[in-house]
């Protein structure tokens, strides 16, 4: 399984469209065929209070090719953040605190989760990983 994006190649820095509300197009290839559903989360493990979550979704049709930019696929939940609510938020970490690696994690699932919006980024990750068949990501990276 494979994730990508035409905005910015692996381990490079994320354009500045994409530090605010407006998540970035990401393409998705190779996903097992006993796939049921998938899964992606934004994080970033070097925030200064600890890793924090800027975009959960699941229940994204196995068959989706492409998340275009500032949008999720139909029939897929967007689940809460670190700030306590649903939706993108871009990568601007505090000034003077380094080099930060946001890291898109796609995750092929053998269920459809059938979560609540307002599940706890703990419980959504607890059922993630235990349904998880395969995972991919990609990185990019912000200096502050």
């Amino acid at each position: 399984m494979r994730i990508s994006t035409i905005a910015f190649n692996n381990n490079d820095p994320v354009p500045p469209r994409y530090k605010g509300s407006t998540n970035p197009p990401i393409d998705i290839s190779g996903v097992p065929e006993t796939a049921k559903s998938l899964a992606l989360i934004m994080h970033d493990p070097d925030a200064v209070s600890g890793d924090y979550v800027h975009w959960t979704l699941w229940d994204i049709d196995p068959q989706t090719t492409t998340i275009l930019e500032a949008s999720i696929p139909a029939g897929a939940t967007a689940g809460l953040t670190s700030a306590g609510k649903p939706g993108y938020i871009g990568p601007r970490p505090p000034a003077g605190s380094g080099r930060h690696h946001y890291t898109f994690d796609l995750y092929a699932l053998d269920t459809v989760l059938d979560l609540l919006p307002a599940t706890s980024l703990k419980d959504a990750a607890a059922a993630i990983a235990k349904h998880t068949l395969e995972k991919a990501h990609i990185i990019g990276v912000v200096d502050a």
